[in-house]
């Protein structure tokens, strides 16, 4: 591809990352490859992918469904002698914008990772006054890539096997960090050929170089005691498609998102993501950490030292363990992981082993540790890797929590103002977030982070308008400015006018009528507008929220998670403290149904004072029923509790994670043995379908039971093989994945047969999308959390049953769950 001097333009300037991108990509419209529009594409591209690579250097690009715009591939370079903040500390000197309809640009990517080898090359090509040297050096005049035959190139390995690239794209950015991860977790040294440039599978900068295109046959080769293991494992990712097709998922999610649309304001606005939508008008806020202060040497002896530490750990341990189980009980599983991740870092050796060769070397017990969190995020955060910062917020979080303990002082913690403010940040901690009062913080902006960032994910749950991302523009705000926070469309907006002021107070007006309408209407039941009812329940765990539901429109409880009677305490509940709490909800429901699930233990609620094994993968062992089977006399005790309750109102029952007929029998056995032992009248029972087995054998469990009731994120997260979780896996498990969504049909089919009815909870549930396309697949019962209840009855009542199904027909057919959420 010819490289056109024309498009590179040397010494120039940019306000910001986002301006930059406006600037190479008026270059590429100038230079005739790309329409206009397609620079929304690269600023839109931005919001799902980091296109820093290093060394100064970033390449933004577009997405590749707006290809139609580009009318001839092209690259063009803006150089920023003075440079501009990319992403947190990411100060970038050359932007190079890439158009491309095919993989023609892949040369250049090739060349620009040889400079990213070299940072005196790439701090030249930065300060340089000839654009022709900058066309040269990209275009391949000093190309460095590693020829095989050279002395210093590795040695290829014996041992490999070889394959062609099928991917339109190439072995570009994504997939190859997904080898470089897989690599990563073998002890062999592995090795990839093309042609006649060999790299190593365990560095993203030594695979670019190669240069990998649609077409190319590579060779991978792996050295070791465990190369087998890695070769075959690499061959089977390369088979599924090495997470290619994760990439258009993301930009499919962004491009659905509307994030990048930016709402037409007077005043200065400063260009974010969209985190959580909403308007909110107030005082800038600035969040200052406070200072901690250690002393550099001990006082005491290393001895005394290691104990304070140890003690300071249990003390964050325990914090976190408040932290996680408030959050379990008010936000669900996956926001309470957070913290149970983050006590992960208490425990992780090589932190621990660092902070105890400082104190060993005579450090105090606080300035061991802050050296050894503070050196370990720096290294995380340095990866220039999107989930891997995360983690390091997260190490940060913890490090601080732990801090504070062994400090000698903490100066200047900051305090809150006890009037409504918009809070400004570089970031917000988990543990940040974890507190903040919605009556007080009318909306959040961060410098960085993204939409899925810890502050987006509990700012959506609070109902608090958030832009993330907005870089330190936002930072320079002083104290007390009056600012526009326009969640939906992603800004901050600095000096606003009279008009910008009127403009979001009316669009705030209509959230709130919005909001209102559907409070409102919360009484009234989810029928469609051809008459087809779907029934909308609450999900809870203790009689607050059982009251909670009541007021909000829930016409039922459709999950009760009696596991929270067993966390939080030292000792297993008794019959009659479960009796107590069970029937105190049952009246709370005045009436209305409730669905008691049998204690759901394990997977990710482990409780001590059971004593149960130590699992490698908890997920997969003792949890839910099995784990009830195999303690009987705490199933026992429990079913007598329930059956005791059930004299106060209407209940059903319901076993969690049955996978065969056996344990559904035996379970069925000793529910109705302790229902004769107690006297109580029949009840209706079920089993949630969370498992593969449940759903191929539906049709014999549906003889056996009187309802299902689908749990959308286990049966996912099982689906799929992902962990939910799992910080690098989570954001793919999603429960609108076509696969998750042709089990729930399968399920639905097999009930319909029999005659049962088939309820579903899970994340997808309360999604008014998602809540679209169960009632479309037949599902009877949506069991959603309380904040959800009124939106998710709204959307129900908009639609016909006819509309819903023919939706739903239009997702079994997609083959991804970013093409389900951009279903319109």
């Amino acid at each position: 591809m010819q490289f056109k001097e024309s498009a590179i333009r040397v010494g120039g300037q940019a306000l910001d990352k986002s301006d930059a991108i406006a600037k190479v990509g008026e270059l590429l419209v100038k230079s005739g490859n790309i329409e206009p529009g397609y620079i929304k594409s690269m600023l839109a591209r931005e919001e799902v992918a980091n296109t820093y690579l290093g060394n100064g250097i970033a390449i933004p690009h577009g997405i590749p469904k707006d290809r139609e715009l580009i009318k001839e591939t092209g690259v063009a370079v803006l150089q920023l002698p003075d440079g501009v903040i990319w992403n947190n500390d990411e100060r970038v000197h050359l932007v190079v914008g890439i158009a491309a309809k095919s993989d023609e640009h892949l040369t250049i990517l090739s060349n620009l990772t040889d400079v990213l080898d070299d940072a005196d090359e790439a701090k030249r090509l930065a300060t340089t006054k000839d654009a022709g040297d900058i066309a040269r050096r990209l275009s391949g005049g000093q190309d460095t890539a590693v020829d095989a035959q050279d002395e210093d190139a590795p040695e290829e390995h014996e041992l490999g096997f070889e394959y062609v690239v099928t991917s339109p794209h190439g072995l570009h950015a994504r997939p190859a960090t997904a080898l470089v991860d897989l690599s990563k977790t073998f002890q062999s040294s592995i090795l990839v050929r093309n042609g006649n440039k060999v790299g190593d599978a365990k560095s993203l900068i030594g695979l670019l170089k190669l240069g990998i295109d649609n077409g190319a046959t590579i060779r991978i080769s792996a050295d070791g005691p465990d190369a087998e293991k890695a070769l075959e494992a690499i061959f089977n990712a390369f088979a599924e498609g090495l997470e290619d097709e994760d990439e258009a998922a993301a930009e499919a999610a962004a491009d659905h998102s509307g994030s990048t649309e930016v709402s037409t304001y007077e005043g200065a606005a400063i260009a974010g993501i969209s985190a959580s939508p909403g308007i909110a008008l107030g005082p800038i806020c600035q969040l200052k950490r406070g200072r901690i202060v250690v002393s550099e040497k001990a006082e005491g002896s290393s001895d005394e030292e290691s104990a304070r530490l140890d003690q300071a750990l249990a003390t964050a341990k325990a914090e976190l363990t408040v932290l996680h189980d408030d959050m379990l009980a008010k936000q669900g599983a996956a926001k309470a992981a957070i913290f149970k991740a983050q006590g992960e870092f208490l425990e992780d050796p090589e932190l621990l082993g660092k902070a105890r060769e400082g104190i060993a070397a005579g450090a105090s017990a606080g300035w061991a540790w802050k050296q050894s969190f503070e050196d370990h995020a720096e290294a995380l955060a340095a990866m220039q890797d999107e989930i891997l910062a995360a983690r390091a917020l997260d190490l940060r979080d913890v490090g601080r929590r732990l801090l504070k303990l062994l400090a000698d002082k903490v100066e200047d913690d900051p305090d809150l103002p006890d009037s409504p403010i918009i809070l400004v940040a570089d970031d917000l901690t988990p543990s940040d977030t974890a507190g903040l009062d919605p009556e007080q913080v009318l909306g959040l902006c961060t410098a960085s982070g993204g939409p899925t960032s810890h502050t987006a994910i509990i700012a959506r749950s609070l109902d608090i308008p958030a832009v993330v991302g907005a870089g330190e523009t936002c930072l320079a705000l002083k104290d007390g400015a009056a600012v526009i926070l326009d969640g939906t469309s992603g800004v901050l907006v600095s000096e606003p006018t009279d008009k910008d002021t009127d403009q979001a107070k009316a669009a705030q007006e209509v959230y709130a009528r919005q909001a209102i309408a559907e409070q409102n209407a919360c009484y009234q039941p989810a029928i469609m507008s051809d008459g087809h009812r779907i029934e909308v329940v609450a999900n809870i765990g203790n009689v607050e929220e059982a009251n909670a539901a009541v007021v909000a429109g829930g016409e039922g409880v459709g999950l009760l998670r009696t596991e929270f009677q067993f966390l939080q305490r030292d000792t297993e509940p008794s019959e009659d403290e479960q009796y107590e709490a069970i029937a105190a909800m049952i009246k709370a429901m005045n009436g209305l149904p409730m669905i008691i699930r049998t204690l759901d233990i394990g997977g990710d609620k482990d409780v001590p004072y059971l004593a149960t094994p130590e699992e490698m993968n908890p997920f997969l062992g003792v949890r839910g029923i099995r784990l009830c089977l195999l303690r009987d006399d705490i199933f026992r005790t429990q079913l007598r509790a329930i059956f005791r309750a059930s004299a106060h109102g209407p209940i059903r029952i319901m076993y969690p994670m049955i996978s065969s007929m056996d344990e559904l029998r035996v379970a069925k056995t000793i529910t109705e043995e302790v229902r004769q032992e107690v006297g109580a009248d029949p009840v209706e029972i079920g089993m949630m379908i969370e498992i593969p087995s449940a759903v191929m054998m539906a049709e014999d469990f549906a003889r056996e039971v009187d309802f299902f009731s689908i749990g959308t994120n286990d049966l996912t997260q099982y689906a799929l093989a992902m962990d939910r979780m799992h910080p690098q896996l989570a954001k793919m498990a999603d429960g609108l994945n076509p696969a998750v969504l042709r089990l729930i049909r399968k399920t639905v089919e097999a009930a319909d047969a029999a005659g049962i009815w088939v309820g579903a909870c899970g994340g997808i549930a309360g999604d008014p999308l998602g809540a679209q396309i169960l009632s479309g697949l037949g599902v009877h019962e949506l069991s959603v959390s309380i904040p959800a209840i009124a939106s998710v009855k709204a959307k129900i009542r908009r639609l016909s049953m006819a509309e819903a199904k023919a939706f739903a027909q239009r997702a079994l057919a997609c083959t991804e769950a970013s093409e389900v959420r951009a279903l319109k």
